[in-house]
């Protein structure tokens, strides 16, 4: 009789949950959070023109966004500015604190990336991320940007 193997959907997500909680609690001993982590990030990697621009890179509505940008501003980890040609545009502009929050935070991430690593085989990881994506394919996931894409070029 072949072994149980259970359904690769709840695998995927108990695995998710597993590793979303771990890297949650890698960013919090950081002085972060995740939805700090890709605004910052965004900040850092693209030259976003205003704030619409990057709750759409950083995958949240712009109500979601509005939230964490007062919380990172009285932070002093951003400034808002209303755009002098628009001014119902904000521009969000990383604060110097912000700057070294970025980069403590990546070094967090970085670092989990490489727990996450640990017994991998460059090949594996290549699968594993084929694997994924032929997942989200299967499930009919559209194809969009990631709020990390970038990174690398950001470094």
């Amino acid at each position: 009789m072949p072994s149980f193997q259970a359904p690769i959907g709840l695998q995927l997500s108990q695995a998710a949950r597993t590793v979303s909680r771990a890297f949650d609690e890698a960013l919090g001993q950081a002085g972060g959070t995740l939805p700090v982590w890709l605004i910052l990030l965004n900040l850092t990697i693209h030259r976003l023109p205003h704030q619409r621009a990057l709750a759409e890179a950083v995958g949240v509505t712009d109500a979601t966004l509005t939230h964490h940008l007062n919380a990172l501003e009285k932070r002093g980890l951003i400034t808002r500015q209303r755009d002098p040609g628009n001014r119902r545009v904000h521009v969000v502009e990383l604060t110097e604190e912000g700057r070294q929050t970025f980069l403590r935070l990546r070094e967090a991430a970085m670092a989990f990336n490489s727990r996450l690593h640990q017994g991998l085989t460059e090949n594996d990881a290549a699968a594993l991320s084929a694997l994924l994506d032929r997942l989200v394919a299967n499930v009919g996931g559209a194809d969009t940007a990631v709020p990390w894409q970038g990174l690398a070029e950001g470094e």
